[in-house]
């Protein structure tokens, strides 16, 4: 079975745009939750088996979310680095996170349908569609996420359940 994708099927959608953004936005609402049921000293310094603590994680979601949905709608290569000027700060962190939520929201108006097949190279480095770019930082929140979920066991606090994704 071949996984190729041919221009007729390129036309038809299976999800629409704006269903994507739902998808993702609904993740990071949980994730978000996950920032905030860490106790401010263990978001930024528990760690397990040699793992970066969660704040370091979450640094690295900022620092792919935001600047390379701007790269995405430009298309002016970045560098890429995960300096987050939170200060140590969970509360600088939340902030920073729904800075993003607003940036991507802002940026994800800016793609045309067209696009998401285009071939782009985030960060100077990382080839690959924008669609596919986009569910890798899906993919990449979730998988972060779930260290997040282990670490909280770890330390005794019940995690928000997986399928929270609502603001409420």
């Amino acid at each position: 079975m071949s996984t190729a994708t041919t221009s007729k099927e390129k036309v038809a959608q299976v999800i629409l745009p704006s269903e994507l953004l739902a998808h993702w936005q609904g993740h990071r609402t949980l994730t978000r939750k996950v920032i905030e049921a860490f106790p401010e000293k263990d978001f930024f310094e528990y760690s397990i088996g040699g793992m970066r603590p969660f704040s370091k994680m979450v640094d690295e979601l900022l620092s792919i979310a935001g600047p390379g949905m701007q790269e995405i709608v430009t298309g002016k290569a970045a560098a890429f680095t995960e300096d987050v000027a939170h200060g140590n700060s969970k509360a600088k962190t939340l902030a920073l996170w729904d800075e993003a939520t607003e940036e991507i929201n802002a940026n994800w108006a800016k793609i045309g349908v067209d696009k998401f097949h285009d071939t782009i190279k985030l960060f100077g480095q990382y080839e690959g569609t924008i669609q596919s770019t986009i569910l890798y930082f899906i993919d990449n929140e979730i998988h972060h996420r779930g260290q997040g979920y282990v670490y909280l066991r770890s330390l005794g606090i019940e995690p928000p359940m997986f399928w929270e994704r609502s603001e409420a």
